[in-house]
């Protein structure tokens, strides 16, 4: 775990986690922490330039789409895929994570996620086009901004507190209605799994609407090995951010879905949804008072989290 930033925060919804932009490493310098001495793969630079137009070009034709953008789910996960093609990103070549919307259910799922990076968003709408909840800066960052905005993403103020318990009631009626939504409910960013605690709010949501809660564990690799590359930490800026990511060689994605879980207790609901995300390999989380679990599986390794985009707080 990295040093105290010592950032201010922006609003009473933040945490700091300690982290700043030195957790994350860069092409040709040392690697994440825990592999002192290693160096991070990269690419040459003309392999980089070429990446940055390859991704503008993907941009444009997106905008080009318009409306027709959020209308398909499946032109937005091809343009979702050509955006991480372009950053040389791809997936690896595990099974695949399986749906993200748990199949046979009245409600809408809440699907729930760590955070590590702007390249989050990009890799689940890959995997299935999900609505994100998202904080209101995000409609302003160059490239998922602009996907943000054409996928239909719902954007928070986080300086509005007081507009918690309707944000909170929205989420549940979308629920209801089976519309499922995409959530990071880490409140900010963390160098090492699985982070901390899920804020609460977001899950009384799904516990309102009788919906379940599909965690999924998100894992960036360079050649096999965990890589803090994509990691998008303390006062990084976008730019640094972006500029690690067309000079890593080799970056993987990893999705694991995890079963879901049901139950009318937030606290009990956001507890279970971490557990399901440790790094500790092992059983599922253990059914408690107002929580159950459905299937089985185990939780697989988990790579450090990151910047989150709807940090919800418990009230």
């Amino acid at each position: 775990m990295c040093a105290g930033s010592g950032r201010p925060l922006r609003s009473p919804w933040e945490l700091d986690s300690g982290c700043t932009a030195d957790c994350a490493a860069s092409p040709g310098s040392p690697g994440s922490p825990g592999s002192p001495g290693t160096r991070v793969p990269g690419v040459p630079l003309g392999a980089a330039v070429r990446r940055g137009a390859a991704l503008g070009y993907v941009v444009a034709r997106a905008l080009a789409l318009g409306d027709r953008l959020a209308a398909d789910p499946e032109v937005l996960r091809a343009r979702a895929g050509a955006a991480l093609a372009a950053l040389g990103v791809r997936f690896a070549a595990s099974p695949g994570p399986g749906p993200l919307r748990v199949p046979g259910a009245r409600a809408g799922t809440l699907v729930v996620a760590n955070h590590i990076s702007w390249l989050d968003a990009l890799v689940l709408l890959a995997v299935e086009p999900v609505p994100l909840v998202a904080k209101r800066e995000v409609a302003h960052w160059p490239v998922v901004g602009t996907l943000a905005r054409r996928a239909g993403t719902r954007f928070l103020d986080r300086a509005r507190v007081r507009a918690l318990p309707h944000a909170v009631a929205r989420l549940a009626e979308e629920l209801r209605a089976g519309r499922s939504v995409l959530v990071f409910p880490q409140a900010t960013t963390w160098c090492s799994a699985p982070g901390g605690p899920f804020r609460r709010a977001v899950f009384q949501a799904a516990a309102d609407a009788g919906a379940p809660v599909r965690p999924v564990t998100l894992a960036y690799e360079q050649r096999g090995a965990a890589s803090t590359a994509p990691a998008y930490l303390g006062d990084d800026d976008f730019a640094t951010s972006l500029r690690r990511v067309l000079c890593a060689a080799g970056l993987t994605a990893r999705v694991t879905a995890h079963p879901p879980l049901y139950g009318d207790d937030r606290r009990a609901l956001a507890a279970a949804a971490r557990s399901a995300l440790s790094p500790a390999p092992g059983p599922g989380p253990t059914p408690g008072p107002g929580l159950r679990r459905t299937g089985g599986g185990s939780c697989c390794p988990a790579t450090p989290a990151g910047r989150t985009c709807d940090p919800l707080p418990a009230p």
